[in-house]
C-alpha cells in the first residue's frame, strides 16, 4: 500500500510495459444520498475528482477501458498493479481517485465522510470523460471495484441509477466487484446488458458474503447476467499479496440488515416499508450500530497464492467480456 501523503495525481507512474499514467480530471458531485443524485442532481455540490489513465504503448485504434475503483484505504499499490495487469492484456486502465480531491485519506473508521452515492457517481462521471477520448472505445468501458469501490461499481451498473446519471441504456459494459459491501441495494436491481461478477472470501469480516450472494441473485432474477465466486478461508482485500493483519480502527457492521432504495433514490429504513428521501448513509449506519451489529476491528490481507488467483480471475473475466 502506498503510504505517502501525496495525492495519487502527484505520483509519476510508469509500468514495466511502458504505459505511463496520464492525469484526467473528472467533474463529479457530492450528493447527500441516492435521492439527491437521482432526483435533485442540480442540488449536489460539484467536485472535480481525478485519476490516471494508462494506455498500452504502441496501441492503435480504440481500446476497451477498465475503471479501477479503490476501496476504503484509497489508491493502493495493488490497485495500480491491477491496472498494469489490464494494460498487459491490451486494455486501457483508468485508476480513479475519489479521495484526494475530497481531502479524505481513509474511510475505514467512518464511511460517511462522503456518500456511497457520490462514489458511484464518480464512476459514471469517469465514463462521461473516457468515452469522449479518441483512444477509448465508448462501447467497451467497464469498471472493477474493490470493497467500497465494489459497492460503487455495482450501484453504477444498476439501471435506475445509470439511467438518471447518463441517460437510458448508457453506462458500463461490465462490472467486476471484488469483496463489495451490498448493504445498499435498489428495489429495482436490473443492470440491463451490463455483465456482473462478484468475488469474495468466506472469512471476510468487513462485508457479508450472504448479502452479496443475494444481490447477485436479485440481478439474475431481474434478467441480468451475474456470477458469484466464493473462496474458502479467504479474508477481505485478499488480492493485496500482503499478510493478513487486523485493522483495529475499522468500523464494520457486516450482519446489519440491507437498506433498500426506491427508484427515486429514497432509502427504506430496515424498520419501515415507506421510502424516506431525508435518510442518509449515516442514519442507516447509526441504526446498525445501535441495533448491535457494529463492532471495531477487522482483518485484511491474503497470500501470494490468493493474489495470483485474483489476477487470473480478473484476466479471464475481462478478456471474456471485452469482445
Amino acid at each position: 500500500m502506498n503510504t505517502s501523503n501525496d495525492r495519487f495525481r502527484d505520483r509519476d507512474v510508469t509500468f514495466a510495459n511502458g504505459a505511463a499514467g496520464r492525469n484526467l480530471d473528472i467533474t463529479s458531485a457530492n450528493p447527500r444520498n441516492y435521492h439527491q443524485a437521482i432526483a435533485e442532481p442540480e442540488a449536489a455540490p460539484t467536485v472535480t475528482v481525478d485519476g490516471k489513465l494508462f494506455v498500452p504503448t504502441g496501441a492503435s485504434g480504440t481500446l476497451p477501458c477498465v475503471i479501477v475503483t479503490p476501496g476504503s484505504l484509497g489508491v493502493a499499490d495493488s490497485h495500480v498493479g491491477h491496472a498494469e495487469t489490464l494494460t498487459d492484456l491490451g486494455f486501457a486502465a483508468f485508476v480513479l481517485d475519489s479521495f484526494g480531491a475530497r481531502a479524505v485519506t481513509s474511510t475505514v473508521a467512518n464511511q460517511t465522510q462522503f456518500s456511497f452515492a457520490a462514489s458511484a457517481l464518480d464512476v459514471l462521471a469517469a465514463v462521461r470523460v473516457l468515452r469522449d477520448l479518441p483512444e477509448i472505445d465508448a462501447d467497451r468501458i467497464g469498471a472493477q471495484g474493490h470493497s467500497r469501490g465494489g459497492t460503487a461499481v455495482l450501484t453504477a451498473a444498476t439501471r435506475v441509477f445509470a439511467n438518471a446519471v447518463l441517460g437510458p441504456g448508457e453506462g458500463l459494459c461490465a462490472v467486476y466487484a471484488a469483496y463489495p459491501w451490498s448493504g445498499h441495494q435498489f428495489l429495482s436491481p436490473g443492470v440491463g446488458s451490463t455483465i456482473v461478477r462478484t468475488i469474495m472470501g468466506d472469512a471476510d469480516e468487513w462485508c457479508s458474503p450472504m448479502q452479496a450472494q443475494g444481490h447477485m441473485q436479485a440481478i439474475r432474477l431481474a434478467g441480468g447476467v451475474s456470477s458469484f465466486r466464493l473462496l474458502g478461508g479467504v479474508h477481505h482485500s485478499f488480492d493485496r499479496g500482503a499478510p493478513v493483519v487486523n485493522i483495529p480502527e475499522a468500523s464494520v457492521s457486516p450482519a446489519a440488515p440491507t437498506a433498500y432504495i426506491a427508484d427515486d433514490g429514497a432509502f427504506l429504513h430496515p424498520l419501515s416499508d415507506a421510502p424516506d428521501m431525508r435518510l442518509v448513509d449515516r442514519d442507516l449506519m447509526i441504526y446498525g450500530i445501535k441495533a448491535g451489529f457494529g463492532r471495531k476491528g477487522a482483518k485484511i490481507g491474503g497470500t501470494a497464492e490468493s493474489a495470483t488467483l485474483f489476477k487470473e480471475d480478473i484476466s479471464e473475466f475481462w478478456q471474456r467480456v471485452m469482445v
